[in-house]
C-alpha cells in the first residue's frame, strides 16, 4: 500500500492526532451528501469506505444503504479502528462495522461489495493499479469506485509533490480495469473520479 513515512502522515499515531477530521466546518467543504448522492448507494447496498479514519462518513453511508445494507469502515490504525467502534456503538450504527486494513491489500471477498469510496488516500497508495485490481474484484457486476482527492491547486494538505492529477487517476482505473470518468459535482478542495466495473478481464 502506502509507504511507511506516508501512511503515518496519511492516518499513523495516536488516534488524538485526527481530530482535525471531525473538524466544525468539515461538513462545509467534505459536502457528504453530495459525495453519498454521487455513489448512487441505495437499501441494501454494500459499501467500503477504504481509510475510514474517525468515521466521519459512516454516519451518511449507514442511513443511504438502510438497515437491509452493510458498511466497511476499513482502517489501516488499529487506535481509530477501535475509536470507530466506540463510535458507531454510541451512535447506534448497527450496520457498520470497523475493521484493520492491511498496507497492501484491501482484504476484500470476490464480488462482495457495491460501492467502495476512497477519500483522500488514493495518493499515499504505493501501487495503485494493483490496489485497484484487487478493489474491482471485490465488487460486483455494475459496481462503482469512487476516489476523492486533493485539486492541484488545493491550499489544503497533502503537500504539492504528493499530489496526483485527476488525469493520472483515470489511467490508473482504466489500467486496473475500471472505466473511469471525472464526476461533475463539485467539491471545493477535491476532485471525484468513478471507477465502474468492465465486464472484460482487467490486464494484468
Amino acid at each position: 500500500m502506502a509507504c511507511a513515512e506516508h501512511r503515518h502522515h496519511h492516518h499513523g499515531g495516536a488516534a488524538e492526532q485526527w481530530a482535525h477530521l471531525d473538524e466544525p466546518d468539515r461538513d462545509e467543504w467534505q459536502r457528504p451528501g453530495l459525495v453519498v448522492a454521487a455513489a448512487g448507494l441505495t437499501n441494501g447496498h454494500v459499501v467500503a469506505d477504504i481509510g475510514a479514519g474517525t468515521g466521519y462518513f459512516e454516519v451518511h453511508l449507514s442511513r443511504a444503504v438502510g438497515a437491509r445494507g452493510r458498511v466497511l469502515a476499513l482502517e489501516v490504525n488499529p487506535n481509530l479502528v477501535e475509536r470507530m467502534k466506540r463510535r458507531f456503538h454510541d451512535a447506534g450504527l448497527n450496520n457498520v462495522e470497523a475493521r484493520v486494513l492491511q498496507h497492501d491489500d484491501p482484504g476484500l471477498e470476490p464480488g462482495s461489495l457495491d460501492r467502495v469510496l476512497i477519500i483522500d488516500l488514493w495518493h499515499h497508495l504505493h501501487d495503485r493499479v494493483g490496489y485497484g485490481r484487487k478493489l474491482r474484484a471485490a465488487l460486483r457486476p455494475e459496481g462503482r469506485l469512487l476516489v476523492l482527492d486533493r485539486d492541484a491547486d488545493s491550499s489544503h494538505p497533502p503537500p504539492v509533490e504528493m499530489r496526483i492529477s485527476v488525469e493520472t487517476v483515470i489511467g490508473e482505473l482504466e489500467a486496473a480495469g475500471f472505466s473511469a470518468r471525472v464526476l461533475p459535482q463539485a467539491l471545493p478542495r477535491q476532485f471525484m473520479v468513478e471507477g465502474t466495473v468492465r465486464s472484460a478481464t482487467p490486464p494484468e
